[in-house]
């Protein structure tokens, strides 16, 4: 993979053939992932929260929003480091020893810190991000009313500034032997 000069650190993986050092490659898997996972952490509790999401490439942030109060906002008062990652499963790549059975993959790994969005500017800017994300055939103002400051009173948006992160992929060749997507049954 093509090594790129990036505004943000990358932190090594262990499998450094599968490893991605271009910042484009990270962000385009960052801006089309459905749904990416918050790890936070409070008296050594750790804590996952699947949710959406939204990667912000002019800023090096992700947007994304809870309830105003619940766990995810309790840990992140009180610990703002955390880590967030989303991934793709590609196909399933089978083997004649079960040990060497394997998966193709694509994933990222940000880490950085948490915050509320205090500024409703900011909180209805990175919601509004949010829509254009995940409905981008309806516009505000035509298609829907837009964000209301009454609205931005009943969620909480929250800015992940990004410290550093990693990229990594398995892929193999198109021909691989007997490959196929998951299907479950």
């Amino acid at each position: 993979m093509m090594q790129t000069q990036s505004a943000i650190p990358f932190v090594p993986v262990r499998r450094k053939d599968r490893a991605i050092t271009d910042e484009a490659w990270i962000g385009a898997l960052l801006g089309r992932a459905a749904m990416g996972v918050l790890a936070t952490v409070a008296d050594g509790q750790p804590f996952l929260n699947a949710n959406l999401f939204v990667f912000d490439p002019a800023q090096h942030v992700i947007y994304m929003h809870t309830a105003r109060a619940g766990r995810t906002r309790d840990n992140i008062a009180g610990e703002t480091l955390v880590c967030f990652t989303v991934n793709e499963m590609g196909r399933l790549l089978p083997a004649a020893v079960a040990l060497e059975m394997s998966v193709e993959y694509a994933g990222v790994v940000v880490f950085g810190r948490a915050t509320v969005v205090g500024d409703e500017a900011e909180a209805a800017y990175g919601l509004q991000l949010l829509l254009a994300k995940y409905f981008p055939h309806l516009q505000p103002g035509a298609d829907y009313r837009p964000i209301q400051p009454e609205e931005l009173a009943r969620t909480a948006v929250y800015r992940i500034a990004i410290d550093a992160w990693s990229g990594k992929q398995k892929q193999v060749a198109d021909d691989f032997p007997g490959a196929f997507f998951y299907s479950p049954k």
